[in-house]
């Protein structure tokens, strides 16, 4: 079988897949990194959020990076989304 028979042979669907994945190499994993860090930084805030309506005091530094890792990284999951042309 020559090289000709097994590209007429390969999938369109799949082949598709495999040149996106060559543009765009571990983005599945980089997405799920962002989405823990992402969510790790909501839960953070949510946390100290409630502890304020507590009446309990927080370190306004800690908000601060609550704040920052949930910017960074739902910026981070935007300009990583996929976008169709």
């Amino acid at each position: 079988m020559s090289d000709r028979d097994s590209q007429r042979q390969l999938d369109p669907e799949l082949k598709a897949r495999l040149l996106q994945e060559a543009r765009t190499p571990w983005r599945s994993l980089r997405r799920l990194l962002w989405v823990a860090l992402f969510a790790s930084g909501g839960l953070g805030l949510f946390v100290m959020t409630f502890k304020v309506t507590a009446g309990d005091t927080v370190v306004l530094s800690d908000l601060g990076i609550q704040i920052g890792a949930v910017v960074l990284f739902g910026s981070l999951l935007w300009f990583d989304r996929t976008r169709e042309s």
